[in-house]
């Protein structure tokens, strides 16, 4: 049973002004698939030291399930700030316990029993960690139904073209923010022209099954072939937009898995991450009218 949906990649302290709080994009979209009842996991390492088993033990008060390994490595930490628009600016620690995943036999079953993953850029600056994700990712089935997601969530200097390339390459689904979309646009030198455009000519060429594009206040979109959907942004008193788009990112996923149409996914998300804004931290517990 090809069943599992798994958040691969950073598991780490996002420092707040507010104090310390379990961060990494692969946890925050674990522990909302599995909000909308859905078999999810994290993988990832942490380091064998207390902010490590800290983590672990956060993730087992969640009942978040986990493939973490404990490696010689201290565990990830991230200062963030938020500046008065409420959005995060990140300060990034390197040489961590998530930039060293190894590809163990265990992960290997994993990926053979995995439906849909979700991995970014950053858990790829290093070349241990960058060479698990893909083994994971050659390891998975393919086909109808199963679903790699590139996430691409670019940080601070953590990221080349080449590894952005072949990411693409290897995803079926690509998330994007406008920002983001901007500087590929420059990294890879392509016409400057609208961002439909751009979409669609990333769609063609790394022959995606779906990009979402999302625009911040200016709304959303969700590019497939030969079509387009658009949900504009709900306003919200916004408390901050930490795991924000992770949440956008698990909602949708989790209703493509539950057989809604694109479009009707699209418009969950936009209201989940709407939701999430509105909240304090990454993981807060959704109102069951998003779940059912």
């Amino acid at each position: 049973m090809n069943h599992l949906i798994v958040g691969m990649g950073e598991a780490l302290w996002d420092v707040l002004p507010e104090g310390k709080k379990i961060g990494g994009a692969p946890a925050n979209f674990a522990y909302h698939i599995s909000q909308f009842g859905l078999d999810s996991l994290v993988v990832s390492a942490v380091g064998d030291d207390p902010l490590g088993r800290e983590i672990l033990a956060n993730f087992d008060h969640k009942q978040l399930n986990h493939q973490i390994e404990t490696v010689p490595y201290p565990t990830g930490t991230v200062q963030v700030t938020l500046d008065n628009a409420g959005v995060p600016q990140y300060e990034i620690r390197e040489g961590v316990a998530w930039d060293n995943i190894p590809f163990t036999p265990a992960l290997e079953r994993l990926a053979k029993q995995t439906q849909a993953v979700c991995f970014g850029s950053l858990a790829q600056r290093s070349a241990v960690s960058r060479e698990t994700i893909n083994r994971f990712l050659d390891t998975m089935p393919d086909g109808e139904g199963q679903y790699k997601i590139f996430d691409i969530n670019l940080r601070q200097h953590f990221y080349t073209k080449e590894i952005l390339h072949a990411s693409m390459e290897k995803c079926d689904i690509l998330k994007i923010n406008d920002e983001e979309l901007d500087t590929l646009s420059h990294l890879f030198e392509w016409p400057h022209n609208s961002l439909e455009n751009r979409c669609e000519n990333l769609l063609k060429e790394y022959r995606l099954k779906m990009l979402i594009l999302t625009c911040g206040i200016n709304g959303s979109y969700v590019f497939t072939p030969g079509n387009v959907s658009f949900a504009e942004t709900p306003k919200v008193e916004v408390a901050d937009t930490v795991g924000a788009g992770d949440s956008f990112t698990a909602a949708f996923v989790a209703a493509l898995l539950k057989g809604k149409s694109v479009t009707e996914a699209h418009h969950l998300a936009v209201r989940v991450s709407a939701f999430v804004c509105t909240q304090n931290g990454a993981m807060p517990q959704l109102p069951n009218h998003f779940l059912n």
